[in-house]
């Protein structure tokens, strides 16, 4: 039997000053001002797979290439002759999958953590049968059906979903239609994490429906909330208060300025039979953290867990002075000995700056603190030991003392 034929595919190559060292480290992008562009190769199809070169056509890979993007190139594969095919894709989600279910006892996780799971640009999370697809970078929008096939080949889910929202895809330049790929759209899913049950709108939500990265947090927060009356801030579908709740949490108020999250955190809270203990307020947050001071509301724990304020570097400045205006809103409404956790989904913001911002809120508050633990993302969103941007999950728990 002869040996498979190598696909023919063109080649693009790195400027001499480029850092060709740092991809055959594991770097996974090449920027636009690295490549050498000239009419071919500003005219290749957005999620063409190349032949990577160093200016002295030596190969470093096969890459998806994207012409309209800051990231024109990304990684696939260290052998440049590599068949992106069904087959490969399968065997990345194979790893994937592994390493998920050596985890969790329940399908319920983020099955697939972009550049950190080999499948740059691509978010999967797992609802039990169901998969919904973030296909964030133009090669994995080309290739959606066949990753849809996989996933189901892999996983045996029933349903996949295509969610197509998403600053990313807008960077990368792509379309915003959502649809099925597989199955059929289930709406909701109910989703049991650290002794609670939360409902996740999977097509009408945030993001896939449901922040499995902070399952962590949620869980280290629950373990200070026995007997506590906690205050969950941006609490979208319940994630800290229902967990908070599961673990003996006398009462929980949740704060969002959306009010079909908090219909779901409601539901979810009925669900795990927790609803007598729980609350809601509709509005913004900084204005609701206002009101509860102005009313006299002190809680045992508060979170903060707010929305990127810092998505990428300009807009930094402005996001480091809303986390600490949140810290120095929420830090009064703690009794004395009780905690405050806040939260920041800005990669832009590292855990220094961040701390330092929260730090400096606390302060500005009055308050004095004992920083207790340092928080990240959960091993279901691993890192890619070379991209900042993969460790974005910061979470800090403080104990507020008189």
């Amino acid at each position: 039997m002869s040996a498979p034929t190598a696909p023919i595919r063109p080649t693009i190559r790195l400027k001499p000053k480029a850092q060709p060292r740092a991809i055959r480290h594991g770097f996974p992008w090449a920027y636009d001002n690295e490549i050498v562009t000239d009419r071919r190769t500003k005219a290749l199809a957005p999620g063409t797979i190349a032949r990577l070169e160093d200016d002295e056509q030596r190969p470093l890979g096969a890459v998806a290439v994207n012409p309209n993007s800051r990231i024109f190139a990304r990684v696939l594969d260290r052998d440049p002759a590599a068949v992106i095919d069904r087959a490969w894709l399968a065997a990345k989600l194979d790893m994937a999958l592994a390493h998920r279910t050596r985890l969790y006892d329940a399908p319920y996780y983020r099955l697939v953590h972009a550049e950190a799971d080999g499948l740059p640009g691509v978010i999967v999370d797992r609802f039990g049968d169901t998969a919904v697809l973030q296909p964030n970078a133009a090669w994995a929008d080309v290739l959606a059906e066949d990753l849809a096939q996989a996933l189901v080949e892999v996983t045996g889910v029933a349903h996949v979903l295509k969610n197509a929202s998403g600053r990313a895809r807008t960077l990368e330049g792509l379309d915003e239609e959502s649809r099925v790929l597989i199955g059929a759209d289930p709406g909701r899913a109910e989703v049991p994490m650290n002794g609670a049950t939360y409902i996740a709108d999977l097509t009408g939500g945030q993001k896939t429906g449901l922040f499995y990265d902070q399952r962590p947090n949620h869980a280290f927060a629950a373990g200070l909330a026995k007997g506590a009356r906690v205050l969950d801030v941006f609490a979208h579908v319940g994630g800290f208060s229902l967990a908070a709740l599961a673990a003996g949490a006398d009462s929980a108020l949740a704060v969002d300025a959306s009010a079909p999250a908090l219909a779901l955190a409601t539901e979810g809270a009925v669900a795990s039979g927790t609803g007598a203990r729980f609350a809601t307020r509709q509005g913004d947050a900084f204005a609701v953290l206002e009101a509860l001071a102005a009313e006299g509301e002190s809680f045992d724990v508060v979170i903060c867990d707010p929305p990127a304020f810092a998505p990428s570097k300009p807009a930094l400045e402005a996001g480091l002075r809303a986390y600490e205006r949140i810290a120095r809103l929420a830090a009064p409404l703690v009794r004395p000995g009780g905690y405050l956790g806040l939260c920041s989904c800005s990669h832009a913001a590292d855990l220094a700056k961040f701390r330092t911002a929260c730090s400096r809120g606390i302060g500005r508050a009055g308050r004095r603190a004992q920083l207790i633990h340092t928080g990240f993302a959960g091993p279901d969103h691993p890192q890619h030991p070379q991209l900042a941007e993969t460790g974005y999950l910061k979470a800090l728990f403080y104990r507020l003392t008189p």
